[in-house]
């Protein structure tokens, strides 16, 4: 089975309507091109409001159920028939959360995945907005294969990455924010970043796809942050296969070959020879 993915990155305004618009515009013109799954950024309907402390932001969060991001999103996967995992600010009735409703191609939601490592450093104050993620990391049989999602700061652990892979995912997509980062070295973490994914891609036999988002985003208290793109896909060696620049916004495609990486990722045995029983150091806080 062959998979054809597409990544997509847009600048976003304080005006829903128009991201949804803007998305919407990205997910026709993915499909147009046979695109069978379509990620999209991290919290896309609206600016990252993430880098200020700002209670009134609280109520950007809405019940899955009456999510118009959702809802408008189902409808259009529905339409097109292509997966959609959906980034949103969700409330529920045990906190807020920084959450993905997985779409499949039939417009049905599959469940729900809540980020589980959630950053507070200067620019991205999530702590602030967001509860730990209570789903664990979970895996989704679709339409167009087995879907191991994260989101942006799950990337940066490799742990995450081996738990879809134990489940038998067969690509992780990371919707993500990044910009720049006072904390880094020369202020952008994006080599890096590149770096680890391919890592976990290379480790696990295992196709990596992130969707970031581009512009600079102010704050009513002044602050700027820049995100810096370079939205990518890679092969399940680690190869990339298309990357975004650092502030265009586009549709990019890349066709994956999920037998061959299972194919591979059996013949390798890295999943059969693991020593659990030699990694307890990983579950020490």
């Amino acid at each position: 089975m062959t998979l054809s993915v597409a990544l997509t990155q847009m600048a976003c305004t304080d005006g829903q309507d128009e991201n949804l618009r803007r998305a919407e515009r990205l997910i026709r013109a993915a499909a147009a091109r046979g695109a069978e799954l379509v990620l999209l950024q991290e919290l896309f309907a609206g600016p990252y409001f993430c880098q200020e402390k700002d209670p009134a932001h609280f109520e950007l969060a809405c019940e899955i159920d009456r999510s118009p991001v959702v809802a408008r999103m189902e409808s259009l996967a529905r339409e097109l028939g292509v997966v959609l995992p959906v980034s949103f600010y969700e409330r529920t009735p045990h906190g807020l959360f920084n959450s993905i409703a997985v779409i499949d191609a039939d417009g049905s939601r599959l469940g729900v995945y809540r980020k589980s490592h959630v950053p507070n450093d200067p620019g991205y104050f999530e702590k602030f907005y967001f509860a730990d993620g209570d789903t664990g990391f979970q895996v989704w049989d679709t339409a167009m294969g087995r879907l191991g999602v994260g989101i942006c700061w799950d990337q940066w652990f490799p742990e995450a990455a081996r738990a879809m892979t134990l489940q038998g995912a067969q690509v992780l997509l990371y919707p993500t924010a990044i910009g720049r980062d006072p904390l880094y070295p020369g202020g952008s973490p994006m080599a890096q970043w590149l770096r680890c994914m391919q890592g976990h891609a290379a480790a696990n036999f295992m196709p990596v796809v992130a969707s970031n988002r581009v512009g600079e985003e102010r704050t009513r208290d002044g602050g700027a942050l820049e995100f810096l793109g370079r939205s990518f896909a890679t092969d399940h060696h680690g190869e990339v296969l298309v990357q975004a620049d650092e502030r265009g916004e586009g549709v990019f495609l890349a066709r994956l070959d999920l037998e061959q990486a299972d194919r591979e990722r059996r013949m390798w045995g890295l999943l059969g020879d693991r020593r659990p029983d030699l990694y307890g150091a990983l579950t020490v806080g």
